[in-house]
């Protein structure tokens, strides 16, 4: 199924289009695609990819199961999709990456397929990132610029790679050939930070969230919308933003939100229950990824729990794996120096790590905060010059950085005794 043209004729169609736009109708739309066609197997394997994260593990074999099943009667690609869907729903990311590359040697652009396109990154390994890169220049080539779906995901490839004004210009292009796709939105949000343009960044996404309250993605954007407040200065904003959209549960942007407040002497939002946030760490899987584990450690510093995360440190610097050990581990190192009043420290650990800190996980405007805190330590402890080097690129090509001034503020010895 190509999608170039941005209406379909049946509930199917709909129902893709909605889904490959992230909008607010797409569980309606696939439930009743799949209640009007309940044996139709990629219907029901699009529903689970959409709502598999919600459900238990025998529920979701179940349901697989029937789709794997009743897919492989209508075909191989729709079979072949079904069990790319059971792949990733399992998060077996690396065995979803390499069955979707054998997938579009069969079926090039499929925009389907594409939907599963975050398994390359969510392997946490530079190849599989840089494979992942490739396979979408690949496809968004084959698709041609038309399409929407592949020009949005060209548009965030880019927007990772920092090639900004690249990716803004696709972003554009793809909101030009279809104004609710989502993931253009989203590539577009990420662009518009690292340039820095603020008000206009987050007055657009007011506009588009309201045309779709409902979008998959409205926390996340409003998430984005409260960084371009910060960076122009607006606190209040900021905090009324992540008030208004961010659950308490919602750990991770919560956390990202504050702890950038703090780092410039703000009052941060509405925090999360610390408790909640050592039950995560202490529950099955709750160290699974080093991304999300970095996010409770940040949560954890927005409390100014040192003690917390110097045990959290301990156990990272344990773990087997390469990137909680010799990543994660100094990182959370740094955090509970900087609550505990030793910026010198906290300086030595980040710059210590280098480039290794894009292993941390997530994406650059994510791993900005690792960046972030490093030019506070350093600021605290006395390196004015080295802080302003390393945040030159930023205050240098951003429209608006009120909040990078803010980092190269020096701050009362009180205020430096740590955020929190």
């Amino acid at each position: 199924m190509t999608v170039g043209a941005t209406t379909g004729t049946t509930v199917g169609d709909r129902a893709v289009i909605a889904l490959l736009a992230l909008s607010g109708r797409t569980l309606p739309l696939l439930r009743e695609w799949v209640g009007g066609d309940p044996g139709c197997g990629l219907a029901r394997g699009l529903l689970t990819l959409a709502t598999g994260d919600r459900m238990d593990d025998s529920v979701l074999k179940e349901q697989l199961s029937l789709a794997h099943r009743d897919a492989r009667t209508a075909g191989e690609r729709e079979a072949s999709l079904v069990y790319g869907v059971f792949l990733h729903t399992h998060r077996q990311y690396r065995l979803t990456a390499d069955h979707l590359v054998t997938h579009f040697e069969r079926w090039p652009a499929d925009e389907l397929a594409g939907l599963m396109i975050g398994a390359f990154s969510a392997c946490e390994d530079a190849a599989y990132r840089a494979l992942g890169d490739t396979l979408v220049e690949r496809q968004a080539a084959l698709a041609g610029p038309g399409n929407w779906p592949w020009t949005g995901w060209l548009a965030s490839a880019r927007a990772e790679q920092g090639r900004v004004r690249e990716a803004h210009q696709l972003a554009e292009r793809a909101l030009d050939l279809y104004p609710r796709s989502g993931v253009a939105v989203h590539a577009l949000a990420h662009a518009e930070h690292e340039l820095g343009t603020g008000p206009a960044s987050t007055a657009f996404l007011d506009r588009w969230l309201t045309a779709d309250p409902g979008a998959v993605q409205v926390r996340h954007l409003s998430w984005h919308a409260a960084l371009q407040s910060i960076a122009c200065g607006d606190f209040e904003d900021a905090r009324r933003r992540a008030d208004a959209a961010l659950p308490r549960q919602d750990v991770g942007m919560r956390a990202a939100t504050n702890w950038r407040l703090l780092l410039v002497g703000q009052a941060p939002a509405g925090r999360s229950d610390p408790e909640h946030v050592r039950e995560l760490l202490t529950a099955p899987g709750g160290t699974a990824e080093v991304f999300h584990t970095f996010n409770l450690a940040l949560a954890l510093a927005v409390e100014a729990a040192t003690d917390d995360l110097e045990h959290l440190a301990r156990r990272a610097a344990a773990d087997p794996r390469p990137d909680y050990r010799d990543v994660l581990a100094p990182v959370v190192r740094a955090l509970a120096a900087l609550t505990a009043g030793r910026p010198r420290a906290a300086a030595d650990e980040l710059e210590a790590l280098g480039e290794k800190a894009e292993r941390i996980g997530g994406v650059r405007v994510e791993r900005e905060i690792v960046q972030d805190t490093l030019a506070r330590a350093l600021m605290d402890a006395g390196e004015h010059a080295r802080a302003a080097e390393l945040l030159h690129h930023r205050t240098s090509t951003r429209r608006h950085h009120a909040y990078e001034d803010r980092l190269l503020t020096a701050r009362t010895p009180a205020a430096a005794a740590g955020p929190g």
